[in-house]
Formats: C-alpha cells, sequence, structure tokens
C-alpha cells in the first residue's frame, strides 16, 4: 500500500470537516486511528466513558469509509492489538512508510508529546494542524494574556462576543444592555421541585455500540459505573437531535435554573451535549448559532441564552487557552499543599452524606453530573478536605463521560481545586453546608445540620469550611475577594477553634483511601 500522507486521527476528533483533512486525496492517503488499553487505564476509567469514546470512534470509522475513504482502523480486540497507541502507531508507521503524518492537535500534552516521539524515532514529518472546531487558537489566547497580570474569563469573553458578533446589536452593544445575567441566573426550586425536568438522553445502542458494550463489560469489568443504561450520542445524527431537543425544550429554563439540584433529579434543564461538542460531534458554532436564534425569535430570553453561550464561546475557549499556554508544568501546580489521598466513597457513592451520594451515585450510574454539582459538591469536598489537586483531576477525568484533559484538567485544578494560585480563579470556591441547603433539598434527606460547624451531627461541609479558613488563614487574608470571609474566624473563640479542628482532623482520618491502582 502506498501512502502519501496518514491522517492520524484521535478518539475526540470525530469531525469529518477536521482540518487534518484539508487537501485528503483518496486514493494516496491513508486515515489512521486505533483502540488502545492504556487510554482507559492510565486512570480507572468509567465503563461509559470507555463506550462512548469507542463506539463514536467506530462509527466515525465507519462513516469515512462510507464517503470514501482508505481506513486503517485497529480495534481493541484485534489480535495485533497493543497496550499503547505510541507503539501501535510505532508499528503501523515501520509498515506503512508514509510521506508525512498529519494530525489536528489532540486534546492532551501525554498523547501530543507521543506522537512528536514516535514520528521522530521513524524519521517521518510531522504536520500538526490547528483545530478549527474553535472559534480560537492557543496563539489567540497567548496574545490576549500579554501584558496582563491576572487571565478572568470575563474579559476574554466579552472579547469574543465582539470578535465573533454573538449577542451584540447594531450599535456594537451587549444584547440586553449587559455582558451576563448573573444575578437572574441563581435560582432555586424551592419546596415543590422543578416542574417539568428533562429525562436525559435516550439513544438506543445499536449493533455497533452494542458490541462495545459487550466489548468493555467483559475487557474493563473491574472499572468504575454501570452500563445498564448507557444512552449517550455516539453519531452526529444523535448528537444534532440532543442540541435540537435542547434548544427546544430546556434551554428557555436552563437559565434560571443552571446551578440548582435536586434529590434523583440527575439531568434537569441541562443540554447534556457537552460529551458531543468535546468528542467533536457538534460545531460549537451551530450551537452557539441555535441558541441565539432561538433569543432572536423570542423562544428564550436573554438570561438564559447568554448564560448557556458563555459556557461555550467564553468558557470553553478560555479553559482550552489555559491548558496549552502552562502545559506541562500545570498539572503539576498544588498552589495550597493539599495533601489528602482522595475517600473510597469517591468510587462508590457509599456515604452517609446525601449531597454527596445524589452526585457520585449518578456520577457512577451515567458518567454524568452537572457543572454545580461537581464544582459545589464534589469538587467542594475534596477542596475542603484538603486532597491533592492531581488526585481529583484523575477522578474527574476518569468518571465523567465529557472528559477531555484540555477542559477537565483546568476546571478541576484551577477553578475547583484552586491548586494554581488563583490563576483562573481570583480567589477559592468554598462555602459551608448552607450553600447546598439553598441550592437543593439534599440536606432534608440527610442527618447532618448544615448550620452546624462542631458535634457530631455538625455538617462536614460547615466543619471543613472553617477548618479550611483557619489552615490558610495567612494566605487568605491577602485575598482581598475572600477578606470579609477570613474576618469571620475574628469571632470565633480559641475552644471552638481546637474543636473545629479536631472534628475536621477527624474527617479526613475517616475515609478509607483509594488505591494506589485506582
Amino acid at each position: 500500500m502506498s501512502v502519501r500522507h496518514l491522517i492520524v486521527v484521535f478518539g475526540d476528533q470525530l469531525n469529518l470537516d477536521a482540518s487534518a483533512f484539508d487537501d485528503f486525496d483518496q486514493e494516496r492517503d491513508l486515515v489512521w486511528m486505533a483502540e488502545a488499553d492504556k487510554e482507559s487505564t492510565h486512570v480507572w476509567t468509567h465503563k461509559q466513558r470507555i463506550v462512548i469514546f469507542l463506539a463514536a470512534m467506530r462509527h466515525f470509522r465507519d462513516a469515512l469509509k462510507e464517503r470514501g475513504d482508505r481506513v486503517h482502523y485497529t480495534q481493541l480486540d484485534d489480535s495485533k492489538q497493543t497496550n499503547r497507541l505510541s507503539e501501535r502507531l510505532d508499528i503501523d508507521l515501520r509498515a506503512l512508510r508514509p510521506d508525512r503524518v498529519i494530525a489536528c492537535q489532540p486534546g492532551e500534552w501525554r498523547v501530543q508529546e507521543g506522537l512528536k516521539k514516535v514520528c521522530e524515532e521513524n524519521g517521518v514529518p510531522l504536520e500538526i494542524r490547528e483545530d478549527r472546531h474553535f472559534y480560537t487558537t492557543p496563539g489567540d489566547f497567548e496574545k490576549h494574556a500579554e501584558g496582563r497580570k491576572s487571565l478572568r474569563m470575563e474579559f476574554f469573553y466579552r472579547e469574543q462576543r465582539k470578535r465573533f458578533d454573538v449577542l451584540m446589536d447594531e450599535n456594537g452593544k451587549p444584547e440586553g444592555d449587559a455582558w451576563n445575567f448573573d444575578k437572574d441566573n441563581r435560582g432555586n426550586f424551592g419546596k415543590s421541585g422543578p416542574e417539568s425536568p428533562g429525562k436525559g438522553p435516550s439513544h438506543r445502542a445499536d449493533a455497533v455500540t452494542q458490541e462495545v458494550i459487550d466489548l468493555v463489560n467483559k475487557r474493563f469489568a473491574d472499572h468504575p459505573g454501570s452500563l445498564d443504561r448507557f444512552t449517550w450520542a455516539v453519531t452526529r445524527e444523535e448528537a444534532k437531535r440532543d442540541l435540537n431537543k435542547f434548544i427546544k425544550e430546556r434551554l428557555p429554563t436552563f437559565g434560571l435554573y443552571q446551578d440548582a439540584m435536586w434529590q434523583d433529579e440527575p439531568w434537569l434543564y441541562h443540554s447534556l451535549i457537552s460529551s458531543s461538542l468535546n468528542l467533536k460531534l457538534l460545531n460549537p458554532r451551530e450551537v452557539v448559532d441555535a441558541a441565539a436564534e432561538a433569543y432572536y425569535s423570542g423562544h428564550a430570553p436573554i438570561a438564559a441564552v447568554e448564560g448557556f453561550i458563555r459556557q461555550i464561546l467564553g468558557w470553553r475557549e478560555y479553559v482550552r487557552g489555559i491548558y496549552w499556554m502552562h502545559m506541562p508544568e500545570y498539572i503539576e501546580r498544588n498552589t495550597m499543599g493539599a495533601e489528602e489521598c482522595l475517600p473510597d466513597f469517591y468510587w462508590t457513592g457509599e456515604t452517609k452524606l446525601e449531597c454527596l451520594r445524589q452526585s457520585i451515585g449518578q456520577t457512577l450510574e451515567y458518567g454524568y453530573a452537572h457543572h454545580i454539582q461537581r464544582l459545589m459538591v464534589t469538587g467542594l469536598y475534596a477542596l475542603l478536605l484538603g486532597i491533592h489537586p492531581k488526585r481529583v483531576h484523575e477522578w474527574y477525568l476518569a468518571v465523567y463521560v465529557d472528559a477531555v484533559e484540555w477542559v477537565e484538567l483546568p476546571n478541576t485544578l484551577g477553578m475547583s481545586q484552586y491548586g494554581d494560585g488563583g490563576l483562573m480563579a481570583s480567589k477559592p470556591y468554598v462555602a459551608t453546608g448552607k450553600y447546598i441547603h439553598k441550592m437543593s433539598n439534599y440536606c432534608q434527606a440527610c442527618p447532618m445540620n448544615p448550620a452546624k460547624r462542631t458535634g457530631e451531627d455538625a455538617c462536614p461541609f460547615t466543619t471543613l469550611y472553617w477548618d479550611y479558613l483557619l489552615r490558610h488563614e495567612k494566605t487568605l487574608r491577602k485575598n482581598q475577594r475572600m477578606s470579609l470571609q477570613v474576618r469571620n474566624i475574628d469571632r470565633i473563640k480559641t475552644a471552638e477553634r481546637k474543636a473545629i479542628q479536631a472534628r475536621a482532623e477527624e474527617l479526613r482520618k475517616d475515609p478509607a483511601c483509594m488505591k494506589e491502582n485506582k
């Protein structure tokens, strides 16, 4: 087989219009894709995350073949399969001897470095092209960062709104005469709960997906999670249906209730398309355009539409810029000196704390939790407990179907765990159990009291919040945005301080640590 260009496609690059396919010649070029055990075991990956990647890859392979492309694809159950992507690519480069390897920029530094190394060792030229799936490039973000002491998403987001003319009026002003509507998007459900919560994705597994489900259940039987109900989109057609359903049914209510939580309701009014965006089954431009059209047509209010668009045009592009600007050292940052291990219940959901039981339980069942459950329940507890941020990152990368490192790592280490010392967030996102009580009904089914900070029935979130302020008092007093919270500890008498710290130490010693393998 004569090969001019070997087009390397990774599992999160499943868009037919990718720049790697520019000038593709169906007679002389070959698409290379491979499944490898290591991609599911370098973190102890959730079964649903393994299935969504492999099933989407196999469907994409079939779409490539249908349009006439030559494809060299290695499955996990092939006899020639190897443990690592780089090993498989090395073997194939020696056999195929292409003139050049072409790829879009990968979604992980680790994968990109492996690609570079194997091509260099084989003496094959490598061309890594910009990934035009995104609105911006890493170079765009570096230009934005030049001369800035801090890199706040809000200012980056406003630049992109102007640059791409999104939700801007004819006079160059933001629609609704404001850049964001956060104050309108912090509603809770009150005592009655959500009126008509969403039912979640509902795609049935076809023969290709079912084959992957059977493979994963057998090959990764000891991995966390369940495949009893795998219904995520694994094709572009399914992803487009999910987008249309969200715009039509849930976007109008999304803004008001985007931060709210409710017992036994995992889906609520969220879009459920982040995995499709990160696999590149959906393009962010079509998503943003659909949401903007919902506002201009009167279907959805500006607060809901702007809040949703900000997550894509603002936050998603911003965290990617942070990732590529600061890797590879970023992953090792631990500014607050957190050293605890991850409690075992993060892998089982077996805890008496209802908020954690709910959030982790649905994560294990579906590979999904919405952003407040991640930031202000599982993430907050890890931050207050003092878990090493890299361990928290590895858990998030392992358990969520939408997790790709470029987006997951900055969200976890920077935003959730404040491990980068304020590069992303202007202050640690810390709160007592009262926040969870306000935004959910979890506390009603929990034996712990969110208003108490000491005693056997004190909510661990509340105890650990005050312990966090006490442990990091000197550092946090220097942070202007934390000054009011830190001043509150001045009113705590010495005896109660000791009681808080003693109880916090008990909480840190209580749960079993995860095994090193996980």
